[in-house]
């Protein structure tokens, strides 16, 4: 019952993944540059992986279910502040509150989970959550308290940084799909946003049927080959969305889309398992948020950049073939994460 609670609030929060479809017609109705729609992922994500740290450690302190109802309630409040939003600054302020919010149960539900199964099952519990998180991304989306907080030392070790830094580089890169992926379905190739939904909907929905089995890989294989096929297989999907043109296949561009969530979902479960094991018992809050931080400022930084990237080159060779720019400069740096990987993980 534990697991299920964690997982269906970690649920209904990634339900905010149904604004990305909306991004064209935000700049129509806010009459914003498509560049300055990276605030909106900015504003919610940078203040959850700030918050889902904070939280994760203070709910060693003062009990991870109070954290995690306080997290859930402010995303209610969130989502209806975004929704009545006036003007695109407001709006953003409304996804700050979010992000806050977001932070709370995102940064408690790995804790709640690990700590709700020995840790030979470790691996199963986290795919049963991260599969929960890709379902509501999709769809868009009691435990006694510690006696301390997290240290300095406890996370400036390779035994969490290494994991720390694969994490930040695979949500870096998955995030030009999140980011730019609409653009390219809506903008560039004229697809109705009910079509493109449900295209745009593959990445997640593949990162959702991976996280299960990548549980059950881990649990029995280790971490080392399930981290680095994911990391392979998000590049693949990445490299193949940069040679997408106005008129690609598109199955070439489901195909593509779901690989990258595929192989994104293969890749967080024993990444964060390796996180969550790096920890004592009594510092799960503070794993789990410290795994949350890593993805998340790994999202922040790659929609920066990328971002700039596009909207530098966009004026100049237009919208299509910039976002292309974009997908295989992102596919190479996820290509460096699988070296990395092979290089320093081990089972």
């Amino acid at each position: 019952m534990t697991r299920w609670i964690a997982a269906s609030g970690a649920f209904v929060v990634s339900l905010d993944s149904t604004v990305n479809i909306a991004f064209p017609a935000m700049t129509v109705a806010f009459a914003v540059e498509p560049e300055r729609v990276r605030w909106i992922i900015i504003a919610y994500v940078f203040s959850y992986a700030i918050t889902s740290f904070v939280a994760g450690a203070l709910a060693d302190r003062v009990g991870h279910g109070r954290v995690f109802a306080a997290g859930l309630a402010g995303s209610a409040l969130a989502f209806a502040l975004a929704g009545l939003a006036p003007t695109f600054g407001w709006l953003l302020v409304a996804r700050v509150v979010q992000g806050v919010a977001g932070g709370g149960v995102y940064g408690t539900s790995p804790g709640i989970v690990s700590l709700a199964v020995a840790p030979a099952a470790r691996g199963r519990a986290l795919g049963f959550l991260n599969a929960a998180i890709g379902l509501g991304l999709s769809l868009g989306p009691v435990v006694p308290p510690a006696a301390r907080l997290v240290r300095p030392r406890d996370v400036v070790r390779a035994a969490v940084l290494i994991p720390g830094a694969l994490a930040f580089i695979a949500n870096a890169g998955v995030f030009a799909i999140w980011l730019l992926a609409p653009f390219y379905l809506v903008a560039s190739r004229g697809l109705a946003a009910s079509t493109a939904g449900l295209l745009f909907t593959l990445t997640p929905l593949g990162t959702t049927l991976a996280a299960p089995l990548a549980g059950r890989v881990v649990d029995r294989l280790g971490a080392r080959a399930p981290v680095a096929a994911g990391l392979a297989l998000e590049a693949l999907g990445l490299a193949l969305l940069s040679r997408a043109g106005p008129t690609s296949s598109l199955g070439m561009v489901a195909l593509a889309l779901f690989a990258a969530g595929f192989g994104l979902g293969l890749f967080q479960v024993p990444n964060m398992a390796q996180v969550m094991a790096a920890f004592t018992s009594v510092q799960q809050g503070a794993a789990g948020g410290f795994a949350f931080l890593a993805r998340t400022l790994g999202t922040v930084a790659g929609v920066a950049v990328l971002a700039q990237l596009f909207g530098a080159r966009r004026p100049v060779i237009g919208l299509g073939p910039a976002a292309a720019e974009a997908f295989l400069a992102t596919a190479i740096a996820v290509v460096v994460g699988v070296v990395l990987a092979l290089a320093t993980t081990r089972d």
